[in-house]
């Protein structure tokens, strides 16, 4: 127990659970985007991060739960690098939106199961819906927020910019799902200009 709760090899316990769910989280990821839903088991999942079941439930209650865990560090990565891409690019705000979409775009295109996880697969998981609305209405307000930091007085009110930032956000998972599916046949940096012009068009008066 004194090993257990302390030091070991230079970790801590602390540490050693996170890098542990860390790996669960990956694992989960390679076999959802990979194989799909049906085919993601606590079995499997432990077998691909090399780690023994009793592990799963140091970190995760359910599969759902899991599942959930790879959708937050999808929206988690694409939210703060997108950010981190808009505010460093220079121009004006069209070459800003062209970056931070581009961060987005760059993210699901590179590792398709990405893509495949955040836009496909988790919307036919009927118990995942109500989780991958909330992430939706949570990217629809952050495009909102950065509509008015470029726009200024251009920008639309409150109101009519969450309709308009809902649309947006909705327009571009849509037409990333096609990208995924092969229904849409463009390539990234097609993605890119037409949701670019999507965003420049909608986000202010």
């Amino acid at each position: 127990m004194a090993v257990k709760a302390g030091t070991y090899r230079g970790r801590t316990a602390e540490q050693r659970v996170s890098d542990r769910r860390a790996r669960l989280v990956e694992a989960t990821l390679e076999l959802w985007g990979r194989e799909g839903r049906s085919r993601v088991t606590m079995t499997r999942i432990c077998g691909e991060a090399g780690l023994t079941e009793r592990y799963f439930y140091e970190s995760f209650e359910t599969i759902e739960v899991a599942l959930a865990a790879v959708m937050d560090e999808i929206a988690a990565e694409i939210a703060t690098r997108s950010v981190a891409a808009l505010e460093s690019a220079g121009g004006g705000p069209t070459e800003r939106v062209r970056a931070a979409i581009g961060a987005f775009v760059e993210i699901l295109t590179d590792d398709p199961r990405k893509a495949r996880v955040a836009l496909v697969e988790s919307a036919s998981v009927e118990a995942l819906r109500p989780h991958r609305a909330e992430l939706m209405r949570r990217f629809a307000e952050l495009a909102a927020d950065e509509a008015r930091e470029l726009y200024g007085a251009d920008a639309w009110g409150p109101a009519e910019g969450r309709l308009a930032a809902t649309m947006f956000i909705g327009g571009v998972a849509e037409l990333v799902t096609g990208w995924v599916e092969g229904s849409v046949p463009v390539t990234p940096a097609e993605l890119v200009a037409a949701a670019t012009h999507l965003f420049t068009v909608t986000a202010r008066r």
